[in-house]
């Protein structure tokens, strides 16, 4: 996933404001950085954060965890060709 330094970098390039105390938010507190990504909670949280940080706040909030999410699903994927294609050597098919 992209890190806080990332996020800030792209909100900036987006919105001409880092967000950092929204990704430092989501990102920082391992113990509570799981539950701050669950997309279950984007009602939930995107209200608190719609209401401190207003709709491009939000805007901000929702990009943060498609990023994630994104990252992640590349990263799976990166992963599962890369044993395919291993596996598929292993066998001397190429």
């Amino acid at each position: 996933m992209p890190s806080v330094a990332k996020h800030l970098k792209t909100s900036s390039e987006r919105t001409g404001n880092e967000y950092r105390e929204l990704h430092e938010w989501l990102d920082n507190d391992p113990e509570k950085k799981a539950d701050r990504h669950d997309i279950t909670k984007i009602y939930e949280y995107g209200r608190m954060i719609e209401e401190r940080y207003g709709k491009e706040g939000l805007q901000e909030y929702i990009q943060h965890i498609h990023d994630d999410v994104k990252a992640k699903f590349e990263h799976i994927q990166h992963d599962l060709e890369k044993a395919v294609t291993d596996t598929l050597a292993y066998f001397g098919v190429k």
